[in-house]
C-alpha cells in the first residue's frame, strides 16, 4: 500500500525528520527547562483523515501526535507542557511547491465553516497562547487552526 508510493528508506527518513526529531528536541530541552515551559510541534489534518496525495505523511503525523501525548505525560511532573498545532492550508513559502495551490486555497476557503483561509499570524497567536501561563492547565493536545475545516471535511 504505502510502499508503492515510497521506499522504506524514504519513509524512515521522513519519520526521523517529522517525528523522531521532535522527541530528540524534547529530550535535549528537558534538562534546560528547569522551571518548566512548553514544547510545540506542527502537525496536519492528514493525521486524522485520509488526505489526497498526503500518502506516507499521514501515518508519520499520527506517530508525531502520539509522541506529543506520551511526552506530555512524561514531562508533566517537570511542568513542561507539550502541544501540537495543526494549521489549515495557507499561503506560505513552503506551500508554493504545491501543485494548483491557488485552486486548493479557493476550495479550502469555500469548504471551511469560516469561509476563509487562515493566516500565519493566527498560527503564531495560538503558539503565543500555548507558551503563556494562560495555557498552564493544558498539555498533550493538538489544536487546529483551520477555520473549522477539520470539523466537516
Amino acid at each position: 500500500m504505502i510502499e508503492r508510493y515510497t521506499s522504506s528508506q524514504a519513509f524512515l527518513q521522513a519519520m526521523d525528520i517529522s517525528c523522531h526529531s521532535f522527541i530528540n528536541i524534547a529530550q535535549q530541552a528537558e534538562s534546560l527547562m528547569k522551571n518548566g515551559g512548553s514544547l510545540i510541534s506542527m502537525s496536519y489534518l492528514g493525521e486524522q483523515k485520509v488526505m489526497k496525495n498526503y500518502n506516507m505523511m499521514g501515518p508519520i503525523k499520527a506517530a508525531l501526535e502520539a509522541s506529543i501525548k506520551y511526552l506530555a505525560v512524561e514531562l508533566a511532573e517537570k511542568n513542561i507542557r507539550v502541544y501540537g498545532i495543526s494549521p489549515g492550508l495557507m499561503p506560505t513559502r513552503a506551500a508554493t511547491g504545491i501543485k494548483d495551490l491557488d485552486q486548493l486555497l479557493a476550495i479550502t476557503a469555500r469548504k471551511s465553516p469560516m469561509q476563509r483561509i487562515i493566516n500565519q499570524e493566527e498560527v503564531g497567536t495560538l503558539a503565543s497562547f500555548l507558551v503563556s501561563d494562560l495555557a498552564s492547565g493544558m498539555t498533550g493536545q493538538t489544536l487546529f487552526v483551520d477555520g473549522g475545516y477539520n470539523l466537516i471535511n
